[in-house]
């Protein structure tokens, strides 16, 4: 694939991911729908489009149900819950950026566990990563939700675990689709329990379906696919794009506020983790 190809096509995969964010708190910060019904709304919409993609894969393989592993289904859902209920009270700039910045610290925490070894510049940035995250999220006045914060950092673990999961697999879009359709097993009990809360309208069902359908189903499809093209350390580092991305996405289509708080914690945290993933670990 020629690289500007795979160039334009990555950016399209960083926006959806960016757009992930966005459309689930124009979702749910405008009421349009509760929490629990746009997680179960976009597991089932981005499983019906993977199941899709992989309906029309030139590679036969055993039906999609049968595809993908429980814990990485449940991983999913875990991270698909937490980024919902988060986006309840946190903006669109700030849960984006704790939600990359806690995956990125988990697969640093894990690389590190296996094994590896990090130089002294490295060792600088995983301190400035983490830093920026506690001056974002010390309470006060003008600092997200904690609450909130909290469970944007467990769907970042979540999504870091879903991630390294995938690493063992053969076939990503194969294992995602078989890992979205195996955690609607686990979105209906969270209909019921939170079914005091519930509330759907039209437009709140239409972002959640283009959040799984589009930003999700898609969006992973499209970057398992340019992943062969993209060097590892490129691609981890392409993806700290997402969070500046997702706050311009909120400034320019819902009108949220840029804080100086939320701009000094994102220079920190993605300078930290950019001198730590640009250092390939002796």
């Amino acid at each position: 694939m020629p690289a500007t190809r795979v160039w334009l096509l990555t950016a399209i995969a960083m926006l959806a991911f960016a757009a992930n964010s966005l459309l689930c708190r124009m979702a749910l910060a405008q009421g349009h729908i509760d929490p629990a019904s746009f997680t179960a709304l976009r597991l089932i919409a981005g499983a019906v489009m993977l199941a899709l993609l992989v309906s029309v894969s030139a590679k036969p393989r055993a039906p999609v149900f049968v595809q993908g592993s429980w814990r990485g289904a449940f991983a999913l859902f875990i991270y698909a819950a937490g980024f919902s209920f988060a986006y309840v009270e946190l903006n669109t700039a700030t849960g984006a950026l704790i939600l990359f910045a806690a995956v990125q610290l988990c697969m640093i925490a894990f690389g590190l566990w296996q094994g590896e070894r990090f130089s002294a510049l490295q060792w600088a940035g995983l301190v400035c990563a983490l830093a920026g995250l506690a001056y974002l999220l010390v309470p006060n006045a003008t600092r997200p939700d904690l609450w909130s914060a909290l469970l944007m950092a467990a769907a970042g673990v979540a999504w870091a675990v879903y991630s390294l999961l995938g690493k063992q697999s053969r076939g990503a879009l194969f294992f995602t689709a078989g890992n979205f359709v195996k955690s609607l097993v686990f979105a209906a009990p969270l209909l019921w329990a939170f079914n005091d809360l519930f509330y759907v309208n039209a437009k709140g069902v239409a972002l959640a379906i283009a959040s799984g359908a589009l930003a999700s189903g898609m969006g992973y499809a499209l970057w398992y696919a340019l992943l062969p093209h993209l060097k590892a350390m490129t691609a981890a580092s392409v993806q700290l794009s997402v969070p500046v991305l997702a706050a311009l996405m909120g400034v320019v289509v819902l009108s949220e506020p840029l804080s100086l708080s939320l701009v000094l914690a994102s220079i920190a945290v993605l300078a930290g983790v950019g001198l730590v993933i640009c250092r390939s670990p002796r």
